[in-house]
């Protein structure tokens, strides 16, 4: 175990900086800059910007540089907001994340899995086409448009939601479902495609000719077995959702990571985009690793040492 996780911290060292280092050229290539705009900076003010910020540098000394600010975290400052690091932009942005995408996934887990579990008993019945046809649903619709239905259904007609903002526990409902309702769908999928291939094995097959009730059986004796394609899914969902969605935050106006992620790259502030970029990428691939890790919890006969 040891062995795979030092393994996983080597390539997972070699990824970040892969991903920095693509962005930053990249980000770099772009024609203009965070001092480009439609207002024209006097020459000397535009320079002494440049200066503060280590603009006026090679490119690859500004490379360097920040590698080495990397390497000491220190993502450094903010070029759009005056007095704040990139760290405290993440560290003030980052909890109403936290708070929207757990309130999601723990939506579209409990829903999934409860739709999955209904589909899979009743597989070919009504109430399989009726679960199937929400996911579908959940799936086809994308949430920037069922975020502006959702506002105008329950906040302008009916009035029993906030629109915008997260100051009060019903403000994280419309965001929760409209964030984790494509999930909820695809996990409803995983489960019911899994569930179905579980029990036409031979140990179900034993179960029932004992005389236990199908219910008992997915829940006793299939499920944990079906989970593994949900845990495995699971990871890049909790990266994903933790670290802010973009439309999402911009419609319900969540003052959340992927908000700051929009605004940066709207004002070319390279150290917030690659700031972002990297907090994004780490999140990522420590939620994976845990998922390798939850394998095992899973099924013991999975083995991590290779």
């Amino acid at each position: 175990m040891l062995k795979y996780i030092l393994k996983r911290l080597v390539s997972s060292i070699i990824t970040i900086w892969f991903v920095v280092t693509v962005t930053f050229f990249l980000m770099h290539a772009i024609p203009g800059g965070p001092f480009t705009s439609d207002r024209k900076l006097p020459v000397g003010i535009e320079q002494n910007l440049k200066a503060k910020y280590g603009l006026d540098k090679p490119l690859g000394v500004q490379y360097e540089m920040y590698l080495v600010g990397l390497i000491h975290g220190d993502l450094g400052p903010s070029m759009t907001t005056e007095g704040l690091t990139v760290n405290q932009v993440i560290s003030n942005s980052f909890p109403a994340s936290l708070k929207v995408g757990i309130c999601a996934i723990l939506f579209a887990l409990l829903s999934g899995l409860i739709l999955g579990i209904a589909a899979a008993l009743r597989q070919g019945k009504l109430l399989d086409n009726i679960c199937m046809i929400i996911s579908t649903f959940g799936v086809a619709v994308p949430s920037m448009i069922l975020a502006p239905v959702f506002i105008y259904v329950f906040a302008v007609k009916l009035g029993v939601l906030p629109a915008v903002g997260i100051d009060t526990p019903s403000g994280y409902v419309m965001p929760a479902i409209a964030l984790g309702l494509y999930y909820m769908a695809f996990i409803a999928r995983l489960i019911r495609s899994s569930l179905v291939e579980v029990l036409r094995t031979d140990y179900v097959r034993v179960a029932r000719a004992k005389g236990i009730g199908k219910t008992k059986i997915i829940l006793k004796h299939v499920l944990r077995n079906s989970l593994i394609p949900v845990v495995t899914y699971l990871g890049p969902i909790t990266a994903g959702v933790l670290t802010g969605s973009f439309v999402i935050e911009s419609i319900f106006g969540i003052p959340g990571i992927g908000r700051e992620f929009v605004q940066s790259i709207s004002a070319r502030d390279y150290t917030t985009i690659l700031g972002v970029t990297v907090f994004f990428c780490t999140f990522l691939i420590v939620a994976n690793l845990v998922v390798d890790l939850l394998y095992v919890v899973i099924d013991p006969r999975i083995k991590l040492d290779d």
